[in-house]
């Protein structure tokens, strides 16, 4: 595999993993930092990565590298706000109002879930992942990926439910 075939293969793939990475609440100068990091990484190791298994193995490493850089910085709860008013609230049909209430109370409730949870919520339901392909990003049985979401569901549905609106 050439570097120019292997540079058009990685765009997407890193582009997509950088968008997974923002979603998660990293920076997005820092999620760009770290997709090049495990890029870097996948060309050192290139040899010893199975082809079949190389988007997972970028995944992970990026994933790992997220959590290393957040454990350093202790900040783990990310709640940012990003509210985008480009029209004003009295101008909106009442059916849009009550959609983007959703969606901020929906991005609310997913910065106060612990990382893997908040993790496992979007692969499932934003990026429409099986449990056996979540179970191979992230190296685990599909047992676990199931317990564990059940779990983050769980947590979701507290923290949704118990916001008072």
């Amino acid at each position: 595999m050439g570097p120019g075939h292997l540079k058009r293969l990685l765009q997407p793939k890193m582009a997509e993993i950088r968008r997974y990475l923002i979603r998660l609440g990293a920076d997005p100068a820092d999620a760009e930092d770290i997709v090049q990091d495990a890029v870097y990484k996948a060309l050192l190791y290139i040899e010893a990565i199975d082809e079949r298994k190389f988007s997972a193995w970028l995944y992970k490493a990026a994933i790992n590298r997220y959590y290393d850089v957040c454990r350093r910085q202790k900040r783990f709860q990310l709640a940012g706000e990003s509210a985008d008013p480009a029209i004003p609230e009295h101008e909106l049909p009442e059916e849009t109002l009550l959609r983007r209430e959703r969606k901020d109370l929906v991005e609310r409730v997913l910065g106060q879930l612990n990382p893997v949870h908040r993790q496992l919520i979007l692969m499932k339901y934003e990026m429409e992942l099986s449990y056996k392909e979540i179970a191979t990003l992230l190296d685990i049985s599909e047992g676990k990926v199931k317990a564990s979401l059940y779990r983050a569901r769980r947590q979701f549905q507290h923290y949704y439910g118990g916001e008072d609106q």
